[in-house]
């Protein structure tokens, strides 16, 4: 189709007036069209610090914190690990304690699920619209709103399990057995002890601590007056006696029986150097001569023996008489002599 110039110039006049508006139409669908990019609540569950921490699973590690994903398993070294979880609140990994965490990523805000094996764990958040689940190898404890979360929990290696619902404002606990059945609710500011982790032997007014134990001082600096033990910087303070009787009377949670802390090496020095006493005693001597003496101390007789059977001796020969001895023998027979 030949076009005459002043229809040429029209037509682009026309397609001048309308592009603006078709490409803004365009990049419009386009926006529209394209998916949002996911929250960050859809893509992690929570963070944690990768100092002195382990962690495995679906994570991402960037700038010395890890990001869990729909599943993690976290494990503290020798202090306790904060997890912050992403929805809010946190979570204390106490020392040498793994947990598990995941999710229901089919739902937004889904319910959270915390495995623990043993070990201590405080959690400090609000629940969600669906119970929390927190998993122990004999209990299932679910965690339902309203209210605030401050929960604590101890497994020992026997089983034990100490759960404190602390709290006016505590939410709803329910413990159920996953072998005997049955189910026990903790009310809260209440602290129970099962048991061998079991609902029919329970003591519900535990009065040993069930989160972790708190951080011992440090001595941050050198000034001021010493004491008569002083700790040099970075170094524990040491404890005044009745310090020392509380924590020997009270090892619980860092002692080696609950499984926190491992048993400290046997040492191979020996406790007395050789060539010295191991105990030396001071007693003194008194002597009064107008006491009477003290009575001789009874010989102790020697356990009797067998005694060994005499040999029996030969019979004596008979004495040989001489011509006289026979006639004094005959006289004296005949007299009646003996």
């Amino acid at each position: 189709m030949k076009m005459f110039p002043l229809q040429r110039a029209a037509a682009w006049s026309a397609l001048a007036l309308v592009s603006p508006a078709f490409v803004l139409t365009c990049a419009a669908r386009a926006q529209q069209s394209a998916p949002d990019p996911p929250a960050p609540s859809a893509i992690s569950i929570a963070t944690v610090s990768t100092a002195g921490v382990s962690v495995s699973g679906s994570l991402s590690v960037a700038d010395g914190r890890a990001v869990i994903g729909n599943n993690g398993s976290i494990t503290a070294g020798d202090k306790t690990a904060h997890v912050h979880l992403t929805r809010g609140g946190e979570l204390n990994v106490c020392a040498s304690t793994q947990i598990h965490l995941s999710t229901d990523k089919s739902t937004p805000g889904g319910a959270l699920m915390i495995a623990l094996d043993r070990g201590a764990l405080e959690a400090h958040y609000t629940p969600g619209q669906y119970s929390d689940v927190l998993l122990t190898p004999d209990l299932r404890i679910l965690i339902s709103p309203p209210g605030e979360a401050d929960l604590s929990l101890r497994v020992n290696n026997q089983g034990d399990t100490c759960v404190d619902n602390h709290g006016d404002r505590a939410p709803y606990v329910l413990a159920s057995s996953l072998f005997d059945g049955g189910a026990y609710r903790i009310q809260p500011n209440q602290r129970v002890l099962f048991e061998h982790g079991s609902l029919r032997s329970v003591v519900d007014n535990e009065q040993e601590p069930c989160g972790c134990p708190p951080p011992q001082p440090l001595s941050v600096a050198a000034a001021g007056t010493p004491g008569s033990n002083p700790a040099h910087p970075g170094q524990p303070l040491a404890l005044n006696k009745s310090e020392n009787k509380a924590a020997a009377e009270n090892p619980f949670p860092l002692a080696e029986s609950e499984g926190l802390q491992p048993p400290p090496p046997l040492s191979s020095k020996p406790a007395v150097p050789a060539g010295q006493s191991h105990a030396e005693v001071e007693a003194p001597l008194l002597y009064n001569s107008a006491a009477p003496p003290p009575p001789p101390a009874a010989a102790t007789a020697p356990a009797s023996q067998p005694e060994p059977a005499l040999a029996q001796a030969p019979p004596a020969p008979k004495p040989h008489r001489s011509f006289f001895g026979h006639i004094g023998h005959f006289f004296a027979h005949l007299f009646g002599a003996k």
